[in-house]
């Protein structure tokens, strides 16, 4: 790539030969990216990220020997710089919540388009998380579960840190509005609700919205189901 940034190190981790060829070649032709290596299991991807430092790892979540939601925790522990993109062929997969926790920047149902999937390794190479607010709400909502199916109506223990205002933009987060929409909703700045996430990430000791979420939802801040 004369005169221009150099591409994207990719690496495949699929358990179906198929999947992984097919992958490597709806990438193959951009020049924005590189396609390093090909994994079918989960212990393959992590050595050969291992050996090969990826920028992104496009990792299936069920694959066998080491599932994809470990590969991702193992990953995110022993090689931070690289990024993880969970793909699944459901876009509502109890696993999707589950390797998000575990340090995934983003997910992807299977059936994307290939400009989707160019776009989604992109985004989580900048370090932001891919999963669209709206859809992440809804998958964690169907598998996330407060104690007894009745979350308590404020942050559990570990989240008293939070400030009123923050807590209320954390609730608006998680009920799947965007910035804007954020803004819009308590007459206050975007710096201003970019400065309270940012305070939020801090506290809660999350990377990004996507976690953030999570945390809302485990804590039971919003409503498994109920748009918080």
């Amino acid at each position: 790539m004369t005169g221009t940034a150099r591409p994207i190190t990719v690496l495949i981790a699929d358990d179906q030969p198929l999947v992984r060829r097919g992958l490597s070649l709806i990438l193959a032709p951009d020049p924005g990216f590189e396609v390093v290596g090909e994994a079918e299991d989960g212990a393959r991807a992590v050595a050969l990220a291992g050996r090969l430092r990826p920028d992104v790892v496009v990792m299936d979540i069920r694959m066998p020997v080491l599932d994809g939601v470990a590969a991702t925790r193992r990953l995110a522990a022993e090689q931070p710089g690289c990024r993880v993109l969970a793909l699944s062929t459901f876009d509502m997969d109890e696993y999707v919540v589950g390797a998000l926790r575990a340090g995934a920047y983003g997910f992807l149902p299977k059936d994307s388009s290939p400009e989707d999937l160019a776009a989604a390794i992109r985004t989580v190479h900048t370090g932001e998380a891919v999963v669209a607010p709206r859809l992440l709400t809804r998958l964690i909502s169907t598998y996330v579960r407060g104690p007894g199916g009745t979350p308590p109506s404020a942050p559990g223990p570990g989240h008293d840190t939070l400030t009123p205002r923050e807590v209320e933009v954390w609730r608006l987060m998680a009920t799947g509005l965007d910035n804007t929409d954020i803004s819009r909703a308590l007459g206050l700045s975007p710096s201003t609700v970019k400065n309270h996430i940012t305070s939020i990430f801090d506290k809660l000791a999350v990377r990004d919205r996507a976690q953030a979420v999570v945390a809302a939802y485990e804590s039971g801040l919003v409503a498994p189901g109920g748009g918080g």
